[in-house]
């Protein structure tokens, strides 16, 4: 194989390089064949409309989201709720310095 690509499994999490949803991260669904993969991240691109993308324009973080891949090995699917977790844990563990808004500390103020 002259492009040597990782092999994409589901769970993974993946920066996307090219089109609208450039550098966003999503999580693998699906894989469709040597080429192409399924995108989801529960927001935008949700478990039903899963993005077709080829692997050329993914790059692959090391980020792995076991609670996903469990659930799409049990029951063939995962909730776009989860998919939205696990996005915001690892993008949180990316940047620790930045805090989402759900959850972030008040410091006693309201």
């Amino acid at each position: 194989m002259l492009n040597e690509l990782p092999e994409p499994l589901i769970g993974q999490i993946v920066e996307v390089l090219k089109g609208r949803e450039t550098g966003q991260y999503a999580i693998i669904i699906g894989v469709l064949n040597e080429r192409f993969v399924l995108l989801a991240d529960g927001d935008k691109r949700k478990y039903d409309q899963p993005k077709k993308k080829n692997l050329q324009h993914i790059r692959f973080t090391g980020g792995f989201a076991m609670e996903v891949f469990t659930s799409i090995q049990e029951s063939g699917r995962v909730t776009n709720s989860k998919l939205r977790f696990c996005l915001n844990r690892f993008e949180s563990q990316q940047n620790p310095d930045i805090v989402s808004e759900k959850g972030s500390e008040h410091h006693g103020e309201r």
